[in-house]
């Protein structure tokens, strides 16, 4: 299929922003951006996007979409493995369920990417996967698979485990775990078990720097633990949460390491978050620290991911800086950033037009496109 949407204002993403553009899909690709709408081939179809904005698509990059479904309860809470606290056995695709209604709401938003992952329970919690938001089966779905193996510090293994008499039960005991399933794994690299075992396999990918490690870290001291590990270890990891960041942020800068912010639009809902704020972006971006923002799927549904660079941007960012926090930079964190989070040719014709400025709150989605197909339409006058 050969699309053009003409006369629209476009944002691709790397800070180029084309006041009246005409841009070609070609085949679910991108193909380019004109600067009008003159020599359009004759086999096109023409979408005039008069008054409109195209942004790329929105990219979340920590998100429990699938695996924590809305409106069900226990039945559909598919994220923790609380068997144990250590668990880099468990998957999470094998928990989504693409039905699920919070897909829905992501396409509606704009949102064309996302990454899924265990929850925080664990000290280990499993590899996660990035997908595209729409489709019935995962499998068809997928933009990398495993994209991550998650981790956690601080209050939630302390809370899920201690309070069942087993370790960890202090921010030491979690530091501890995780470094003796690495150390377990390195065994296992170097061929010291005959006996397949899934979990060191998957941790295997780590330590060979297939995947990073994402490592759910709330307190400066955490993050600071969790790159200390990062240099003992010689892995590549991100921070999720990272919300005392802007205490240490030139620190964290040193360790060159990518960082997901949120869900800020939350409540201080425990100690950890009691510094919650939207300075913690700012001061994290001025440092030189890559930024994505994210909901955390269902802690702010994922409807809010615009909403939460508006308030990035009310709060000192600029809107290309929040723009790019949950398209190309977001997708760099993902390391998917051939494929999706900007409009350049051969890239994946992930798109949304907007009928304003996104970064008015009053706007709307008015078309989400993935693959160049439709995946959502507010009945946009062609």
């Amino acid at each position: 299929m050969m699309l053009a949407i003409t006369n629209a204002k476009i944002y691709d993403g790397t800070d180029k922003v084309i006041e009246s553009g005409t841009l070609l899909i070609k085949d679910g690709k991108f193909d380019r951006i004109l600067e009008s709408a003159h020599n359009i081939p004759n086999d096109y179809r023409v979408i005039d996007a008069h008054g409109k904005v195209v942004t790329p698509g929105l990219i979340d990059v920590h998100t429990h979409l699938g695996v924590h479904e809305e409106g069900i309860g226990k039945e559909g809470h598919d994220f923790n493995e609380t068997s144990s606290p250590i668990t880099p056995e468990v998957r999470a695709i094998d928990g989504i369920n693409p039905q699920e209604a919070g897909f829905a709401d992501a396409r509606k938003a704009g949102v064309t990417t996302v990454q899924i992952m265990p929850g925080s329970a664990n000290v280990i919690g499993g590899e996660m996967v990035t997908l595209k938001t729409v489709g019935n089966v995962v499998d068809e779905m997928i933009i990398r698979e495993p994209s991550g193996m998650k981790a956690a510090t601080g209050e939630n293994p302390k809370r899920f485990h201690g309070e069942k008499g087993r370790m960890p039960i202090t921010r030491m005991g979690v530091a501890a775990k995780l470094r003796e399933e690495l150390i377990k794994a390195q065994n296992y690299l170097q061929g010291e078990s005959k006996e397949r075992k899934l979990g060191l396999e998957n941790l295997v990918k780590v330590l060979k720097k297939e995947i990073p490690l994402r490592v759910h870290a709330h307190r400066a001291d955490d993050i600071a633990t969790v790159l200390r590990i990062k240099r003992e270890f010689d892995i590549n990891l991100t921070i999720e949460h990272c919300t005392e960041g802007h205490q240490i942020a030139d620190f964290i800068a040193k360790h060159d390491v990518r960082v997901s912010v949120g869900p800020t639009m939350s409540t201080k809902s425990k100690i950890e978050l009691a510094d919650k704020g939207w300075h913690t972006i700012l001061a994290l971006v001025n440092a030189g620290v890559p930024v994505s923002i994210t909901t955390d799927h269902p802690v702010v549904g994922i409807e809010y991911l615009i909403t939460s660079a508006i308030h990035a941007v009310k709060n000192g960012l600029s809107e290309q800086q929040a723009l790019q926090a949950i398209t190309l930079n977001a997708a760099k964190h993902l390391g998917v950033e051939d494929r999706v989070g900007s409009i350049e040719s051969g890239k994946d014709a992930d798109f949304v037009i907007w009928d304003g400025d996104p970064f008015d709150q009053r706007s709307s989605v008015l078309q989400t496109f993935i693959d160049g197909n439709v995946v959502y339409d507010n009945k946009m006058n062609e």
